[in-house]
């Protein structure tokens, strides 16, 4: 079995205006003082109005489940106990005048005095999630050959509607504004492992780029565990749209896995394509059309078909199917969490956008 892991990002806003509020050392101290979290598992983010929470390594999807609600819990209680609340959305509804401070580590302050503005405006969540990989050969595997869905990840994750008090008119903000670094958005197709290495160094040793993790494509070989990290993903309203993603990332990659061991050649595409339907998916989310993996435009509701077609053996063998599957057709029926957003706003204003995206699941 795959083992798979899930981080989270989550906004520290104020109850009332949904303004950022910088208190993420407070609530840090808070929820770790709280029986139900870990010290490691909630950390600071770039931003002071930023926190991070990690699952432990998981073999069964009901173990992330229960792991996100646990320390969305955690966070939450300790964000109220600090007089703000934590929002799920990858985008910052409204934002002050003032930039929000840093968290006071070197790096963090290397990168705002390299790119000012850009560190300003990361008020922006997302969810990455880590599989499991025998060796870093076959990571690299995994990556050329997931490469193709990312758009739809993308699209299936969108949450992030809403920026300076106003509708965007794109289902991911935060992508179009991660996509500002220098090395971001789609991996290239690497010729293997020492291809991967080499592209890797060269862009450190040129100065470009000061770390690798800054290499923010949104598929990559982490440097500190022994998985491949997809992170193309919008934080996700509710925890079962998280394990859902969670789920069709390692069927992904087990299915990569097995074409690999195969032979079968994997779908190539262009990086100019995949780039404009990175694009696409973050302006359209799943209200339209998606590119499919030989680079045509279908109906976002085929493509997650034939996603779903893609992925369904290991699903199947996971015991992860019925649950996938489900919980997939209920995001297409009802729309991604960037529509939720919409409608929320539209109906009854700030008041009822605060209530779904500070929610705390646990809680009922």
């Amino acid at each position: 079995m795959i083992t798979v892991g899930v981080e989270e990002e989550y906004l520290l806003v104020d109850p009332d205006t949904l303004l950022p509020t910088p208190l993420v050392q407070e609530v840090r101290a808070t929820a770790r003082l709280a029986p139900i979290a870990d010290e490691q598992e909630v950390q600071d983010e770039l931003l002071q109005a930023q926190i991070e929470v990690a699952t432990p390594v998981c073999t069964a999807l009901e173990e992330v489940g229960g792991h996100l609600l646990r320390l969305r819990h955690a966070v939450a209680s300790a964000a109220q106990t600090n007089g703000c609340r934590i929002a799920i959305t990858a985008t910052a509804p409204v934002r002050g005048a003032l930039p929000v401070p840093i968290t006071g580590s070197a790096r963090y302050l290397k990168m705002r005095g390299e790119a000012r503005l850009l560190v300003d405006e990361q008020l922006i969540c997302g969810m990455h999630v880590h599989v499991g990989v025998p060796d870093r050969e076959t990571g690299v595997a995994v990556l050329n050959r997931l490469r193709v869905w990312l758009p739809t990840l993308l699209a299936l994750s969108a949450n992030g509607p809403l920026w300076d008090g106003r509708d965007t008119g794109f289902a991911s903000w935060r992508t179009i504004i991660f996509g500002r670094w220098p090395v971001s958005g789609p991996a290239p197709y690497f010729a293997g492992l020492a291809d991967y290495e080499a592209r890797a160094d060269a862009l450190l040793e040129s100065g470009l780029v000061p770390d690798r993790g800054q290499l923010y494509w949104h598929a990559r070989l982490s440097e500190r565990y022994p998985t491949v990290e997809v992170r193309c993903c919008d934080v996700q309203l509710e925890a079962d749209d998280a394990v859902m993603l969670a789920g069709v990332v390692r069927a992904l990659a087990a299915t990569a896995i097995a074409e690999e061991k195969a032979g079968a050649a994997p779908a190539l595409c262009r990086p100019e394509l995949l780039q404009a339907a990175t694009w696409h998916a973050a302006r359209h989310g799943m209200a339209g059309t998606l590119m499919d993996p030989q680079g045509r435009l279908r109906s976002s509701g085929d493509v997650l078909c034939m996603l779903l077609g893609h992925i369904a053996p290991a699903l199947e063998e996971s015991g992860d199917y019925r649950e996938v599957s489900s919980l997939l057709h209920r995001l297409l029926q009802r729309g991604t969490a960037a529509d939720r957003q919409r409608r929320a706003l539209a109906e009854a204003g700030l008041p009822a956008l605060a209530a779904l995206i500070t929610a705390d699941e646990s809680t009922g």
